[in-house]
């Protein structure tokens, strides 16, 4: 499965989502529904996101990450791990279900995970 029909799927599954992006986890855009000007910087924060929080995980002996979670006054940014090679980040508005994007969301950086290798 390529990585934009996962991205279609999510956002078919979840249509509160407003953006997806695939990053490898040195910061290159994979595969983004983003305008190609902001996928690049996306892509760069979430790996970025992922490995700080990565690293919270260890030294506050959390067990292994399962996603980064940002909230602003108007929505979230969530990151998730796919694999030893990717990143996904999912974009929602503020008020919406968390508890579906990371049912789904999980689901997607799985078959990223094994799209990636």
């Amino acid at each position: 499965m390529e990585l934009q029909e996962v991205i279609r799927q999510l956002r078919q599954a979840v249509p509160e989502i407003t953006g997806v992006m695939v990053a490898s986890t040195d910061g290159l855009s994979l595969a983004s529904d983003l305008p190609e000007a902001e996928a690049a910087r996306a892509a760069a924060m979430a790996a970025t996101a992922l490995g700080l929080g990565k690293r919270i995980a260890q030294t506050s002996n959390l067990a292994g990450l399962e996603e980064v979670v940002v909230r602003g006054q108007s929505g979230y940014m969530v990151v998730y791990s796919a694999g030893d090679k990717g990143v996904l980040a999912v974009a929602a508005p503020a008020g919406a279900n968390l508890g579906l994007i990371h049912l789904e969301a999980r689901g997607a950086a799985q078959r990223i995970a094994q799209v990636l290798g």
